[in-house]
C-alpha cells in the first residue's frame, strides 16, 4: 500500500514538473501600446464625433492575434487588424466615439482587447468634454 502511495506522489510531482517546465518553454506575443489612454480634448456637442488611434508593437515571441475587441458602449465604434502581427510587428487599432444624442459633459470609454497573449486581456481607454450647444435666441 505504501509503494502505490509513493507511485502516486512521484507520478504527481513528475507530471507537474513537466507541465511547468512545457509552459516556461511556450512562446508567447506581448502587446504593449505606446499608451492605454488618449484624451480626446474637449469637443462640442455640434461636431460629436472624434477618432483617435491606439498604437502598438509586439514585442513577444510569437505573432500576436487579436481574437476579439469590445467597445464599452454602443457610442464607440472599434476597427482593428485581422490579420497576425508578427514579432516585432506593430499595428493600430482606431476608436470612434459618437457623441450624437448624447448628453454634454465627461466622457470615459473603455475597450477590451482580446489577444492570444498569455495576459490575454488589455484595456485601452478614451476620455474628453463634450460641451453643449450655444443656446439660440428665440427672437
Amino acid at each position: 500500500m505504501r509503494k502505490i502511495g509513493f507511485t502516486i506522489v512521484s507520478i504527481l510531482v513528475l507530471t507537474l514538473c513537466v507541465s511547468v517546465e512545457a509552459s516556461a518553454k511556450k512562446k508567447y506575443p506581448v502587446i504593449k501600446f505606446e499608451t492605454t489612454t488618449i484624451d480626446m480634448g474637449v469637443f462640442s456637442e455640434e461636431d460629436p464625433v472624434r477618432t483617435v488611434t491606439f498604437k502598438f508593437h509586439n514585442v513577444g515571441k510569437a505573432d500576436l492575434v487579436i481574437n476579439y475587441v469590445h467597445p464599452s458602449c454602443g457610442c464607440t465604434e472599434v476597427e482593428y487588424p485581422k490579420k497576425p502581427i508578427p514579432k516585432g510587428g506593430s499595428g493600430e487599432i482606431v476608436v470612434t466615439y459618437d457623441g450624437t444624442n448624447k448628453l454634454p459633459g465627461k466622457v470615459s470609454k473603455h475597450v477590451q482587447v482580446f489577444t492570444n497573449c498569455k495576459d490575454d486581456l488589455v484595456r485601452i481607454f478614451i476620455k474628453g468634454e463634450m460641451t453643449p450647444m450655444p443656446k439660440q435666441d428665440l427672437d
